[in-house]
């Protein structure tokens, strides 16, 4: 009798535990592991300064994939937010240094004129990339990738693979290295980003119409919804959150760069998948994504500060991406079985 007393309690421990598994998820979990793992490596990981470090180096990798999510949820992906920017840092530093040479009074002017410029430019890759899907059904992995080359080019093109300097030092002292509360300005930027994502695709009837092309593009538009408007809708805001990541990255290096969004492509990606966001599209959580960003960001910093070998990161990373995204797939059974 107290065998099977002790069985039933197992059992009933057993399908809790999967409960919990099945509405937290993994990313959580792996969270909550790597926090305390490099807390005990390094007693320098908890401090603030430290933590306000991660924040700031995820905040970046945090906007890009906010901007993947929204391409993600409607079945895509966007090889191209390496190069959008690439090309928004350049155009931005081009625009802002030939101001600034003539108007070295107008410090201001020349900002704005820069941020303007390189801003329209990122956003055009992701006004191509959105016509090439929507109107003319290309493959998204085929017009995000030739527009990944275009734009690398065009950003090695205009530079000769030169970082172009002439900055003015206030656009890097107030959104490179400023900030309040102990926190840098791309990490509050962040969090209005995040708001600002977090409202359209949950409170707003173009947030709808993305899982529902992403869910079913042919029940999406027998339900009235206008699917190419919103595939090219999905690219430009995903452009359009690069590139103020772009803006961000070039007041962070005070100068503009042709290869600073080499890794963007898989790490956003990687971000998005770690947070259960389905590559066949219709699913993703917002704060799941920013969580993704933190958890890679937290990696990197804590085997920094651990020091562990930068060739061993790389496959720890890797190795990370692969059991999350077996432990997601092995959550959908879960729940889809629970279900049933």
């Amino acid at each position: 009798m107290a065998e099977r007393v002790m069985e039933r309690q197992a059992q009933g421990y057993e399908q809790k535990l999967q409960q919990i598994f099945v509405a937290v998820g993994v990313l959580p979990i792996l969270l909550v592991v790597a926090v305390v793992l490099f807390s005990f490596m390094s007693d320098y990981f908890l401090s603030f300064n430290n933590i306000a470090n991660v924040l700031r180096q995820s905040s970046y990798l945090t906007i890009v994939a906010l901007g993947q999510m929204v391409v993600m949820v409607t079945a895509g992906f966007d090889l191209s937010v390496g190069s959008t920017l690439a090309v928004t840092s350049v155009t931005s530093a081009l625009a802002m240094s030939g101001i600034a040479a003539g108007n070295p009074d107008a410090p201001w002017l020349a900002i704005g004129g820069g941020v303007v410029v390189g801003f329209a430019c990122g956003l055009s890759v992701g006004i191509i990339n959105g016509l090439g899907v929507a109107l003319l059904s290309v493959s998204p992995f085929i017009m995000t990738l030739g527009m990944a080359s275009v734009g690398f080019c065009a950003a090695l093109y205009l530079t000769a693979g030169m970082p172009v300097r002439g900055i003015p030092y206030e656009f890097a002292d107030t959104f490179g290295s400023g900030g309040f509360l102990g926190l840098k300005a791309p990490v509050w930027v962040a969090l209005v980003l995040f708001i600002a994502v977090y409202l359209l695709m949950t409170w707003t009837r173009f947030g709808r119409h993305f899982y529902a092309v992403g869910g079913n593009i042919k029940a999406a538009a027998l339900s009235g919804v206008n699917t190419r408007r919103t595939l090219f809708l999905a690219y430009a805001i995903c452009a359009a959150l690069t590139s103020i990541a772009g803006l961000l990255l070039t007041a962070r290096m005070e100068t503009g760069e042709a290869n600073i969004g080499t890794s963007m492509p898989l790490q956003s990606i990687a971000a998005c998948v770690i947070a259960g966001v389905s590559l066949r599209g219709g699913t993703g959580k917002v704060p799941y994504v920013v969580l993704g960003a933190l958890f890679f960001g937290v990696v990197e910093n804590g085997m920094n500060v651990s020091g562990v070998s930068s060739y061993l990161q790389i496959g720890v990373t890797g190795l990370i991406l692969i059991f999350a995204a077996v432990a997601d797939e092995f959550r959908r059974r879960l729940s889809a079985r629970t279900k049933d």
